[in-house]
């Protein structure tokens, strides 16, 4: 999975990012800092594994990974090159998840490149650019599809399709709110990969003061959730600065840290319970004494298929696999203890994955 953090000039963007991947991108207080996309990966905290690994004695414990996208800032024009935009909006594209940082903090040394705070605005900023860089997609798809709309039926349909897309971006509407329930369609609309077709996760980046709350009283931070319900996306506190001092500290101090602030979870923690909402995500895990490890799947994924996230012969061959939940194979000590109560499942193709799920596929080719 990879997330792409974007955001306009000086809303803490790099700062989140650093806290994030303890990647050092440089941060300064100036437009374009981040010139190229910094990329950090990211293990998905999971206890499970951990767990499973104290259990089996692994030797190597390997958790799901999100990779990190540092997208340089954006200022308006972009979608017409104005800034970094025409590379901003490249980047961009690349992405499964947008996390838009919107600035909800007063704090007269960092500059707003729009002169006052107003997380709104800033959303509608960026929304345009990608509107207008979606548009400059379509017209493009527009222009070759003409020409063999007249004598292909298929063509001419897929050419209806995207002059009602772009009709709908003209309106100033993001291209997730456009409606179709034809397959065809469905499958032509997915290959443009619109900007605006993208899940979003707004990241509310507050003072310190705001993080107790989680933001209930500052003003900026409802602006945003109210923003966010309206077109289904996801909303998280966090406190950039906060978060760069957390990067810093081990285990151990980090918990102590976030005690101390009254916060359960850190950002870190927040960003990737949303990412995983917002996209439907899950993990199984498979366990051994060679390694334990955590496989990221979308929620309903059937059993070969999952089999084939760990290689393409195992969905292939798939014959059956033994499932046990993590929770009763930790509990009994042994896949074979588990097995002898009855708790482990020999499951065909049919079965769909749950989250937390122990399996251990048998496949032929």
């Amino acid at each position: 999975m990879k997330l792409g953090i974007v955001g306009l000039p000086n809303v803490g963007k790099s700062t989140l990012f650093n806290s994030l991947t303890k990647a050092g991108a440089e941060s300064a207080n100036y437009p374009f800092c981040t010139i190229d996309p910094n990329v950090g990966i990211v293990t998905v905290p999971d206890e499970r594994i951990r767990l499973l690994g104290e259990l089996y004695r692994t030797k190597k414990v390997t958790p799901a990974v999100i990779e990190f996208v540092d997208i340089a800032g954006l200022v308006k024009g972009a979608s017409k090159g104005e800034g970094l935009g025409n590379q901003f909006l490249a980047n961009i594209r690349e992405v499964d998840v947008i996390v838009h940082v919107v600035r909800c903090f007063e704090d007269s040394n960092i500059v707003h490149v729009d002169g006052g705070i107003d997380p709104l605005r800033d959303i509608e900023t960026i929304n345009l650019e990608l509107i207008f860089s979606d548009i400059e997609i379509l017209e493009r798809r527009i222009a070759k599809v003409s020409r063999g709309a007249r004598n292909d039926k298929a063509q001419a349909k897929e050419l209806a399709l995207a002059e009602r897309i772009k009709a709908h971006l003209e309106e100033g509407k993001l291209a997730k709110s456009f409606v179709t329930d034809d397959d065809e369609e469905t499958a032509w609309r997915n290959g443009y990969n619109l900007l605006t077709d993208k899940p979003v996760i707004y990241a509310a980046n507050v003072a310190e003061d705001d993080l107790a709350d989680d933001g209930a009283g500052n003003d900026g931070v409802k602006a945003v959730r109210g923003y966010a319900e309206s077109d289904g996306s996801e909303v998280f506190v966090i406190c950039a600065q906060i978060e760069q001092e957390i990067a810093e500290l081990d285990d151990d101090e980090k918990a102590m840290f976030l005690d101390d602030l009254g916060l359960k979870e850190s950002g870190l923690d927040k960003l990737i319970a949303a990412s995983y909402r917002l996209l439907g995500l899950m993990s199984f895990l498979t366990a051994g004494e060679d390694e334990c490890r955590a496989w990221t799947i979308k929620a309903g994924t059937k059993a070969p298929q999952a089999a084939g996230k760990i290689h393409t012969d195992f969905e292939r061959g798939f014959i059956r696999a033994e499932v046990v939940n993590y929770k009763d194979l930790l509990e009994n000590g042994s896949l074979a203890a588990a097995r002898d109560k009855g708790l482990v499942g020999l499951e065909g193709k049919d079965y769909v994955v749950k989250d937390g799920d122990v399996i251990l596929f048998r496949f032929n080719v």
